[in-house]
């Protein structure tokens, strides 16, 4: 499953929306719902994290370093969610091998809210990426956060480059979380601590990459043996569709789409005949998307763009 907390006790690049909400909190202005709308791979998970962490440990030992941005690995909050057994947070993803965010799953947390608390503090709903929700999980949803019981608040994290229910937006407090690109390359290499342009081709960067992405790729270079410095963007896209690497791992299917895209772009630049390459990048898009809402076979789009655009 996906439902995995952030296990990043460092907070780089979210300094001032940290601040914002939690300044919000302790001059006890801060909503019930909440909704960080952002890019994939920036961290708005973690910054929910810590957001939730500073709250609840106020009380404990070790509680949330608010001047180095720092969750302590010793605090009880922090163990009990990594243990997925903290009573005032309730975690809610998508599901591996499910296409949306399920119903049932937010009647399990309705029915969460509706019990007794087991102590004074607040209580979080964290729900990531609720773009996956479908119509009846939303329809739930709206109910609950219309009128939430006393001391639940709602953390909803939302990708932007997807869409979701405007009656569900006009409900939140809404933070748009961005990074400009030397603002990215610095988050990540602050948290690999090295340089991310000794470890990458700069054929593989784009200006609108995110600190996740660019990590996820690093990850998968290590796990694979794959010296990134020697793939250009062509290269590196060819190798991943031969060896099927997509295969049973959204991840990396998600990663080679976004390459795909990025691969349009600098053709687009290069070339002199745009507009036959747009009719090709939009028919490219048009079956990405189908291939997306109907749950199709991903490896002959693959394997298609691999043989008309790549020459092979």
């Amino acid at each position: 499953m996906h439902l995995k907390p952030s296990e990043n006790t460092r907070l780089i690049g979210m300094s001032f929306y940290f601040n914002e909400i939690i300044k919000l909190y302790n001059q006890k202005l801060m909503p019930n719902k909440i909704l960080l709308s952002g890019k994939k791979g920036l961290g708005k998970s973690t910054l929910a994290y810590h957001i939730v962490n500073y709250i609840l440990s106020q009380s404990e030992d070790y509680k949330y370093d608010v001047d180095n941005f720092n969750i302590n690995k010793k605090n009880k909050s922090y163990l009990l969610i990594q243990n997925h057994c903290h009573p005032n947070l309730y975690l809610i993803d998508l599901l591996d091998e499910k296409k949306s965010i399920d119903v049932n799953q937010i009647r399990q947390m309705i029915a969460y809210t509706n019990k007794s608390s087991f102590n004074n503090l607040p209580r979080f709903i964290l729900i990531d990426n609720i773009e996956n929700l479908n119509n009846n999980s939303v329809n739930a949803l709206l109910k609950i956060v219309e009128e939430p019981n006393s001391g639940i608040h709602f953390i909803l994290i939302n990708n932007i480059e997807k869409k979701i229910l405007p009656t569900l937006k006009s409900r939140c407090l809404i933070f748009k979380i961005n990074f400009t690109f030397n603002e990215s390359i610095n988050v990540t290499n602050q948290l690999l601590e090295k340089n991310i342009f000794n470890l990458i081709n700069n054929d593989l960067i784009n200006y609108y990459i995110t600190p996740g992405e660019i990590i996820n790729l690093i990850d998968l270079a290590s796990e694979k043996n794959i010296n990134l410095l020697e793939y250009d963007l062509a290269s590196l896209l060819k190798m991943l569709i031969i060896n099927g690497y997509y295969k049973k791992n959204l991840l990396i299917k998600n990663m080679i789409i976004n390459f795909i895209e990025l691969f349009f772009l600098k053709e687009y630049r290069l070339t002199n005949k745009k507009n036959s390459l747009l009719l090709i990048f939009h028919n490219f898009i048009d079956k990405i998307h189908n291939m997306k809402k109907f749950n199709l076979d991903e490896e002959s789009l693959f394997l298609e763009f691999k043989s008309k655009l790549l020459n092979e």
